[in-house]
C-alpha cells in the first residue's frame, strides 16, 4: 500500500471566446493532451501552486477565478487530491517551456475550441462540462471519471 502519502495536483480550465487552453505531453500511450497543471510544492497554497504550473507551462499569468472540482485518483500511486480551477488571463503569452523543471516536457500549448476537445483525447463527458459552464462546480465529485478526467 506504499507510503500512505497523497499527492495533491491542481489543474488549470482557462476559457476564452469558446476556446479552452490545453497542453502536449505524453500521459499514457492513450491520452497525450491534458489541462495545464501540476503537483503542489511544500508550503504552497493551492493558488499559488496553480499559477506557477499555468506560468511555466503555457507562459500566462492567471488568476483564480473559483475552484470548480475536487477529485480522487486512487488508481495511481500515490494515490492523488485532484483539485481544478477556472482561471483567467491576466497576462504573458502562449509559449512553449523551457522544460528544465519536468521530467515529462510539455511539446505543445494551444487553444482550441471547447466543441472540438473530443479530438484531443479529453472525453466527451468532460467536452459538456466545459460547454455547459461547469455544473455542480466548487463540489466534491468522488472520482476524476465523474468530471470525464
Amino acid at each position: 500500500m506504499g507510503s500512505g502519502l497523497v499527492q495533491v495536483r491542481v489543474s488549470g480550465v482557462l476559457v476564452e471566446n469558446g476556446y479552452i487552453l490545453i497542453v502536449k505531453q505524453v500521459l499514457s500511450e492513450a491520452r497525450e493532451w491534458s489541462l495545464p497543471g501540476g503537483r503542489l510544492q511544500s508550503g504552497e497554497t493551492l493558488e499559488q501552486a496553480m499559477i506557477r504550473e499555468m506560468e511555466e507551462e503555457t507562459g500566462l499569468r492567471t488568476k483564480v477565478v473559483k475552484l470548480l472540482y475536487v477529485c480522487d485518483k486512487t488508481d495511481v500511486e500515490p494515490s492523488v487530491v485532484h483539485i481544478s480551477f477556472l482561471l483567467e488571463r491576466t497576462g504573458g503569452a502562449i509559449r512553449l517551456p523551457t522544460n528544465e523543471f519536468d521530467e515529462n516536457p510539455i511539446l505543445d500549448v494551444r487553444m482550441v475550441p471547447i466543441a472540438e476537445l473530443t479530438h484531443y483525447d479529453f472525453s466527451e463527458k468532460f467536452m459538456c462540462t466545459v460547454i455547459e459552464r461547469f455544473p455542480g462546480c466548487g463540489s466534491y465529485k468522488g472520482d476524476k471519471r465523474n468530471i470525464g478526467l
